[in-house]
């Protein structure tokens, strides 16, 4: 029987097989393809022949060895051989394949790689086309960690002074993570047990698997356009290294430290520590734990208010106290320093009144004098002012005198009239 997925070319290459077997003493053939010179087939059809018998004939093998000349095709494809003591053989891992490798080998590292053999079937070139490989240790799986995590160093993404603060009273947690996983449930349970005032939104999300990353990415660009959330818990619950490879990949960790709202990681157990985990806000041990340092206990809560209503009560207390005690001293104070002006300006009002007082003409009168000033009342300081016969008023310190000039003597002239 041909083998499964034959070209025509291949079928002729298996017919002049089958013709072979039965082929005439000497060599000749009865006519089939290939038999015979007559009959002889191209060698595009002996190519596709000999790479249906290869491919059909060897199921997927895991395959040690050496890895040496690793190249990096421009077309996104990985080359390089597999080698050991005694021999070597072509290996290539196709681009579409890549997303299941944690990182491309390194050139010497001790490898098993899975794979099926298949051949070029223009130049006749057989290769391992390679599906999964490990590396002797963790070494692949270390050197992504790595890789990764330098490349979020260099951008400043691990940096101490990045990481914000949980708020202390959140209204709403976002939770990323499996819609049907164990992490839900207790993230749920923990949360709604302390504090079961505060909502809770899934946002779901594959944890794990090939689709885990970019469905992660999502999940976080979700939260992001919602704006619902002041605070996020991304995660799962424990599992393997590769259950939990999604958390170490760098597209996820990106959008973990472009999210606008707090994060928290929470993946696995206490033990497990991933790229998610350095690159969050914060990090929590387990699911739980998570769940936890986001949501106060409701009772302490209001232990915590009744407390300080307490400590307010007393403090306004103290502060009407100690402000009736500082409003009496600022009286007496200002009192005093009223008292003060007042005396001050006395003295100066007694001061003046006495200056006053000396040059005013009533004083003048006290001593005895006694003032001329005519009929309006005009003040009269002169002699001359007054002519003899004139009307005057003389007014003196306990009343006043209608009086007339009979003689007018100026000092001067010593004249009368």
């Amino acid at each position: 029987m041909p083998p499964r997925g034959s070209s025509r070319a291949g079928r002729q290459a298996a017919a002049a097989q089958g013709a072979g077997r039965g082929m005439l003493p000497g060599g000749a053939a009865d006519g089939v393809p290939g038999g015979s010179p007559e009959h002889a087939i191209p060698v595009s059809a002996l190519n596709a022949a000999a790479k249906d018998a290869l491919e059909n004939a060897f199921p997927p093998l895991w395959v040690s060895g050496e890895v040496s000349n690793f190249t990096r095709h421009r077309n996104g494809h990985w080359y390089f051989t597999l080698k050991d003591a005694t021999a070597s053989i072509d290996c290539v891992v196709w681009s579409r394949d890549q997303v299941r490798f944690p990182a491309a080998p390194d050139e010497g590292m001790q490898v098993v790689a899975q794979g099926t053999l298949s051949m070029w079937a223009a130049r006749a070139k057989v290769q391992f086309a390679i599906k999964a490989m490990e590396a002797e240790g963790e070494g692949l799986w270390r050197k992504a960690l790595e890789q990764t995590r330098a490349a979020l160093e260099r951008d400043g993404l691990l940096a101490l002074d990045r990481k914000r603060p949980i708020p202390r009273f959140p209204r709403c947690v976002g939770v990323i993570t499996s819609a049907d996983g164990a992490a839900m449930h207790d993230i749920i349970a923990v949360i709604s047990r302390r504090n079961p005032t505060i909502d809770i939104v899934i946002i779901p999300a594959a944890v794990q698997g090939d689709t885990a990353p970019d469905s992660l990415v999502r999940a976080l660009g979700r939260a992001a356009a919602w704006g619902g959330a002041d605070v996020l818990i991304i995660g799962r619950g424990g599992g393997s290294r590769e259950d939990l490879w999604a958390f170490n990949d760098e597209r996820v960790a990106r959008a973990i430290a472009a999210s606008t709202v707090p994060t928290v990681s929470a993946v696995g157990h206490e033990v497990d520590v991933t790229i998610a985990d350095l690159v969050a806000d914060h990090r929590a041990a387990t699911p739980s734990a998570a769940a936890e340092l986001v949501a106060p206990v409701l009772d302490d809560i209001r232990a915590d208010l009744r407390a300080l209503g307490t400590t307010m009560s007393g403090a306004l207390v103290r502060r009407a106290r100690d402000g009736r005690r500082d409003l009496s001293r600022v009286a007496r104070d200002v009192r005093a320093r009223a008292l003060r002006v007042v005396e001050r300006r006395a003295d100066r009002m007694r001061a003046l009144s006495g200056r006053i007082n000396a040059l005013s003409p009533l004083a003048t009168l006290a001593r005895g004098y006694a003032l001329p000033r005519t009929p309006a009342g005009v003040a009269l300081s002169r002699a001359a002012q007054l002519k003899p016969g004139a009307r005057f008023q003389l007014l003196m310190q306990d009343g006043e005198i209608d009086a007339t000039a009979d003689a007018v003597r100026v000092a001067m002239a010593r004249e009368s009239a």
